[in-house]
């Protein structure tokens, strides 16, 4: 990584910082050294990671933290609308980014990549009907299949 590419992932991190310090105050959730430290750990991983691994980051930091603690927080910001989860319902993973983007999962290794929309592209449109049901606050596309990693590495068994 370059100098100015740090640089400039460090002013990106202490913006979403202090836009989810804002939108925690706004949906009523203390901003607790816990609850910053684990947005922080969230924010900086284009990873996805799960509870567990979460817990594993933050305890680095903060090593009286407990894994029911990093539980209930993800639980809390994630009813509160700062983070959501993606992935396979068998294991639980968590994404910082609230900006429009949609998912790849493999069904196989349980992976998640970002896709972002192709700049001009249309953003996902949301059916007009939807709103006999209630009314939309945010939308998670995922795409299920096979990664490359693991397609190679089958192809690799056969």
């Amino acid at each position: 990584m370059y100098p100015h590419e740090q640089t400039e992932n460090t002013k990106e991190l202490k913006a979403r910082v202090e836009a989810f310090k804002a939108l925690c105050r706004s949906r009523s959730l203390r901003v607790t050294e816990q609850r910053l430290e684990i947005f922080r750990t969230l924010a900086q991983s284009k990873a996805h990671p799960s509870a567990e691994a979460v817990f594993a980051a933050v305890r680095k930091k903060l090593p009286n933290i407990s894994l029911d603690t990093v539980y209930r927080t993800l639980a809390s910001m994630e009813e509160a609308g700062v983070v959501f989860r993606v992935g396979l319902s068998t294991k639980a993973r968590f994404d910082a980014d609230l900006t429009p983007h949609y998912h790849f999962v493999c069904m196989d290794c349980g992976e998640v990549y970002d896709v972002f929309p192709q700049p001009g592209a249309p953003s996902l449109l949301v059916p007009q009907d939807i709103n006999r049901f209630g009314e939309v606050k945010n939308a998670n596309l995922q795409f299920r299949g096979i990664c490359n990693r693991c397609r190679a590495a089958a192809g690799k068994e056969k």
